[in-house]
């Protein structure tokens, strides 16, 4: 007869422990409920906000291109949503056509004189109208390369926009090349700040402008593939063989 604590080490006594796989299958079901949740949340949610953004837009728009009192919703027996946007994509359409012509010319050079006799106002026009002509211009660089600049220490990258070459007094007071660089801020990319950066001291990406968004809006998590770097960093192919299989 062995000791009393011989019984309580045999695995196959009544004292054992439970097997392990007795509690698994409940843990499994609520891992695989929690994967299709994240799943869903993953397929639904850009859906719904890409939608809920959109709706909002056209409902905005639709409120307001038409003055008080002239909503065609407001007399018609159903709604019409988008009629606001085509109003106004027509309406600017037709200003584009009218100012291209001679009379058009005529009544825009008489607004802008209007306006430049204004003394806060004709500031504020100007600023505007050479922003629109800078970023539509067909021939424009503005925001078309994405690039990465050491800020705000050596060491630290931060990826910045390209918007154009530094002219001016800016460009005559430096010693090199400089360009103009638009530092956006996270979550926000339409807040940030403006850089003159030496040309040199630059690294373009290959990255779309529309991909540098994504990166910025969400924080890195979104991270546009590139081919080179599937491979793994370039540092790793220059390592000794010691040195890499440590």
């Amino acid at each position: 007869m062995g000791a009393p604590g011989d019984r309580e080490r045999r695995p196959d006594g009544p004292l054992a422990d439970p097997p392990p796989l007795l509690g698994s299958p409940h843990r499994g079901l609520l891992g695989r409920l929690r994967g299709y949740f994240l799943a869903g949340l993953v397929v639904a949610a850009p859906i719904g906000i890409t939608v809920g953004l959109a709706v909002w837009l056209v409902d905005f728009v639709d409120r307001h291109v038409f003055p008080a009192g002239y909503n065609p919703d407001d007399y018609l027996p159903f709604p019409i949503p988008g009629f606001g946007i085509l109003i106004a994509v027509a309406t600017l359409t037709a200003i584009g056509w009218l100012a291209s012509s001679v009379v058009g010319r005529m009544i825009h050079s008489a607004s802008e004189r209007l306006l430049d006799r204004i003394p806060i106002v004709r500031g504020i026009y100007a600023a505007t109208k050479q922003i629109f002509q800078s970023v539509l211009a067909q021939r424009s660089s503005a925001f078309r390369q994405v690039a990465l600049i050491e800020y705000p220490r050596r060491g630290v990258w931060s990826i910045g926009f390209l918007t154009g070459t530094t002219a001016g007094e800016v460009q005559h007071r430096t010693r090199e090349e400089t360009v103009n660089v638009f530092l956006p801020t996270t979550p926000n990319p339409t807040s940030g700040y403006l850089l003159f950066v030496p040309r040199k001291d630059l690294i373009v990406l290959d990255m779309t402008i529309e991909e540098g968004i994504k990166m910025v809006v969400s924080g890195g998590i979104v991270t546009p593939p590139h081919a080179a770097s599937d491979a793994g960093p370039a540092d790793a192919a220059a390592l000794p063989a010691d040195d890499a299989g440590e």
